[in-house]
């Protein structure tokens, strides 16, 4: 069986042009499935820091949550001059950075740590922990932890006014 020149090109030229077609639709379903998301600033509403976990005024700025089968979020939190959180873990820990201020951290057992912008603090998986504003300066930092079947904390009882000023008079931020 014989084929045309004229017929083997036509038929070359279709399977061409239909093998660029399904590459462009191929590249535009990858394109759609890695779509950049951004989320704009204000985009979330803030919340205030529940009293059952903080004391004092604390505003909570969610910036991403966890999509499967992604674990990790992440809040912009602001502490007005002496909030703080409860005593608390993670299972899974967290990082916080620093963003504006002074504050303090603390793990249990250890010392009240200072901390400043660009300051990046990590606490290990089910490492009791609070963290806060300094007593007369704001401070808001970017909390970032992973949730472990479901949850990502761990909130525990306050911390005292005493354990807060422990090291006030030798340590003031």
């Amino acid at each position: 069986m014989s084929i045309t020149r004229r017929r083997f090109v036509r038929v070359t030229a279709a399977a061409a042009v239909s093998g660029a077609a399904l590459l462009r639709a191929h590249a535009n379903m990858q394109t759609e499935e890695m779509k950049i998301e951004i989320s704009r600033i204000g985009s979330q509403p803030s919340s205030k820091g529940p009293a059952d976990w903080f004391t004092g005024t604390v505003r909570i700025d969610p910036l991403f949550s966890a999509k499967a089968p992604a674990r990790a979020a992440g809040a912009s939190v602001t502490f007005e001059p002496g909030a703080r959180t409860a005593w608390h873990t993670h299972p899974l820990g967290q990082t916080l950075i620093v963003t504006a201020g002074a504050g303090r951290a603390q793990r249990a057992g250890g010392p009240i740590e200072e901390i400043r912008p660009g300051d990046v603090v990590q606490f290990a998986p089910d490492e009791k922990h609070w963290h806060g504003a300094a007593p007369k300066t704001a401070m808001t930092h970017i909390a970032i932890q992973e949730a472990l079947e479901g949850k990502a904390v761990e909130w525990m009882e306050k911390v005292s006014d005493e354990e807060y000023r422990a090291q006030e008079d030798s340590n003031p931020p």
